[in-house]
């Protein structure tokens, strides 16, 4: 059951309707056994044991660790918590590649010992829930935060349905306070919970699977197409990618105000960032932050006496730690591994940059701040190809004919417009790509009037200015946006980041 199933709208609106009347000191227990049932909608009974599981081991974990008698012990009960939540995670995701990998390598060393070959189960939100329950335990050994001590509280926090399968991945110092004094919605609040879910389901079925159309049978078939068709699907995929996670996310942020709750904002204009470093403070903010303060500060405390290289090192270190936490393939590290290149790069010329930009007359001018956004957008496009296709050998593939293939593409001219168009469609017609490219102006735009000109920070409303136009424009807006849902929309496809 999917955010943009009709099942599921129906639940939620019943659910809305049913959690006013619920006493305000039982609506924690209403929305646990929600969050509960949405979970088990999806049919997969080990996923609410591990659940359960993360949710015990990080809560008699964090409890443990305040009642500790000394460092020591409180040390220990953190890294038993960790490497409790690690272990679900792990078996849930992990362990058939590291047993196909470990079969690779016995077989290219002796040819007899073998380990016995695992099923790929599914890890639906199992990551997100992992990580916040290792970043609470590493929050109340630091004292950062005291351990909760009302079960049921602590176990909406980890299990709240808008967030429970593609996060955000919230801190515990932001949800439970909220938890613990849950009352309804104000009316703003509800419209612009209701203005951010329509607009999330809008860049979801609109854009993102409307692309998906044109991408998955060329990354399905890489070797089928060539120069430009790569770049035009590559480039399809960074914004298909971006609608996508984006809209879940608008989606759970916008359910989430409903029932009178903020979640972290995750993403802020992240393909306007003029480096790879300002994109990582733009995209997918609630991971990047954890990422930060979890892997990255405590590995450059541990690297501070390697001089200029601790920071860089420690950043690729980081990044490749976040490409196998996208999944466990190759293609995952080595996209990792390409950010923490391009991290460590940055950090390591950043003082010969300054001195260039300065020499040329570049330093602080819109020329300058545009041509890193054009560089830092097509590293980041690049990084993606990894990211999408199905194996190294694949993405090598794509790389390298994206460049070497394109005179080949261009001589497609000599034999008629049409077939080059054609090509450049990706097999498909010219006006089915114009019209997915006007889809992504328009819902670009409707979020572009939201949150004003200049998108300084991540509080502000999607759709909010239908909030301060009159009643005919904000029907208008409605109609407008219910229109491209249910005319232009395509059949939903899954949320590519509930792989993760």
């Amino acid at each position: 059951m999917t955010f943009t199933s009709l099942s599921f709208l129906i639940c939620v609106s019943l659910l809305w309707l049913m959690h006013l009347v619920v006493p305000s000191k039982c609506r924690w227990a209403f929305l646990l056994v929600a969050s509960y049932g949405f979970y088990a909608s999806f049919k997969v009974p080990y996923l609410l044991l591990a659940l359960l599981a993360a949710t015990l081991v990080s809560y008699g974990c964090a409890l443990r660790i305040e009642s500790g008698k000394d460092a020591r012990s409180k040390l220990f009960w953190m890294w038993t918590g960790i490497l409790g939540n690690l272990s679900l995670l792990f078996w849930l995701k992990y362990l058939p590649f590291v047993t196909c990998n470990l079969n690779a390598a016995l077989d290219f060393l002796s040819g007899g010992i073998r380990f016995p070959s695992v099923q790929q189960l599914l890890a639906l939100g199992v990551s997100y829930y992992v990580f916040q329950g290792i970043s609470y335990l590493i929050d109340v050994y630091l004292e950062a935060v005291e351990p909760e001590r009302h079960l049921g509280y602590f176990s909406l926090s980890m299990s709240f349905f808008p967030k429970l399968l593609q996060g955000p991945i919230e801190r515990s110092g932001n949800l439970l306070p909220q938890l613990r004094n849950l009352s309804p919605s104000s009316l703003a609040m509800l419209h612009s919970g209701f203005n951010l879910f329509l607009l999330g389901v809008c860049k979801k079925v609109v854009i993102a699977d409307r692309l998906a159309t044109f991408i998955d049978p060329v990354y399905g078939h890489v070797h089928n197409y060539y120069g430009i068709s790569l770049v035009v699907a590559t480039y399809l995929f960074a914004l298909q990618l971006y609608f996508d996670f984006s809209g879940y996310t608008d989606m759970a942020l916008g359910l989430a105000r409903c029932f009178n709750i903020r979640l972290t904002p995750n993403f802020n204009a992240p393909y306007l960032a003029t480096s790879t470093a300002d994109f990582w403070r733009r995209w997918h903010i609630s991971f990047s932050s954890w990422i930060l303060d979890y892997i990255f500060k405590p590995l450059q405390f541990s690297l501070r006496d390697w001089a200029r290289l601790g920071v860089p090192v420690s950043l690729l270190l980081t990044f490749l730690v976040s490409g196998l936490w996208h999944g466990a393939s190759w293609c995952f590290v080595a996209w990792g591994g390409l950010h923490g290149f391009y991290l460590a790069v940055g950090v390591l010329s950043k003082k010969p940059r300054a001195r260039l930009c300065k020499r040329v007359g570049l330093d602080k001018t819109r020329v300058l701040t545009y041509w890193q956004r054009f560089v830092t957008f097509h590293l980041v496009c690049f990084s993606w190809i990894f990211f999408r296709a199905a194996t190294v050998k694949d993405a090598l593939y794509v790389a390298y004919s994206s460049v070497a293939d394109l005179p080949r593409s261009f001589a497609l001219l000599q034999s008629g417009e049409r077939d080059f168009l054609q090509h450049v469609a990706l097999g498909r017609s010219v006006s089915e790509l114009l019209f997915a490219l006007a889809a992504v102006v328009t819902v670009s735009t409707l979020g572009y009037l939201g949150t004003g000109a200049k998108r300084k920070d991540t509080k502000s409303d999607e759709l909010a200015f239908l909030q301060r136009i009159p009643f005919w424009g904000g029907a208008i807006a409605y109609g407008a946006v219910l229109y491209l849902i249910t005319i232009c929309g395509v059949s939903a496809k899954g949320f590519i980041y509930q792989q993760f």
